[in-house]
């Protein structure tokens, strides 16, 4: 997708094609006197398959590959705020969750944690996206999350999660989707191994707005077919 007219002719035709569907739908039920959904299609199960190498510029990049071009291909997938970035953290509890990453956390010159929260901060210094801090995450030494939202409220990327007991199954099936409609996407087993995640990454920052409207109409178009 290399602008924004073409992805609003994906758009478009993707929600064409939903309302056709619904259409088809309640006059072949009205035709065959049915009332009630019939069994869903068995999508095919997610194969792990060997990684393949990614075309970052000239060069191939996969597991084998020096973590200077895996950085480069990191950031250029993953493009969000540069001023900011967050990073995990779990508590004794085993909770867990994400915190904009600051330069004086812990210091107890500037820092009034837990007693002062982050948000309420005064002396917050949010730490900018790296080289190092991406290296840290391809490392395992941290794991770090993006800001995907830009300040001018556009994106490079639409992410989709797959959470239930049948997230497989619901993940292929929105794959396809994305095929027949010339959609390029990702798959990613989630951290827990218990869902995914779905990437469809821009070639150049679109509307929030917009990635969410291409979003729906794929899933809409997904549960049409189930």
């Amino acid at each position: 997708m290399r602008d924004y007219e073409d992805i609003e002719t994906k758009l478009q035709q993707a929600l064409a094609e939903c309302a056709s569907l619904r259409e088809e739908n309640e006059r072949l039920k009205k035709l065959l006197g049915l009332s009630s959904k019939g069994p869903a299609p068995i999508a095919k199960p997610v194969i792990s398959d060997p990684p393949i190498p990614y075309l970052f510029g000239n060069a191939l990049v996969a597991n084998s590959s020096s973590i200077e071009n895996q950085i480069g291909l990191f950031r250029s997938l993953f493009r969000g705020r540069e001023d900011i970035y967050a990073v995990r953290w779990e508590g004794k509890r085993g909770n867990s969750g994400y915190s904009p990453a600051c330069t004086h956390e812990w210091d107890r010159t500037f820092c009034g944690k837990p007693r002062i929260k982050c948000a309420e901060c005064e002396n917050r210094e949010f730490k900018p996206v790296t080289d190092e801090v991406i290296r840290d995450h391809l490392l395992g030494k941290h794991t770090i999350g993006v800001y995907p939202l830009l300040l001018d409220e556009t994106c490079w990327f639409l992410a989709i999660d797959f959470d239930k007991k049948t997230w497989q199954e619901d993940a292929v099936t929105f794959l396809n989707t994305c095929e027949e409609i010339g959609v390029s996407a990702g798959l990613e087993r989630s951290r827990s191994g218990k869902g995914g995640h779905i990437w469809i990454f821009f070639d150049r920052p679109v509307h929030a707005s917009l990635a969410r409207k291409l979003g729906c109409a794929i899933l809409t178009r997904t549960m049409e077919r189930r």
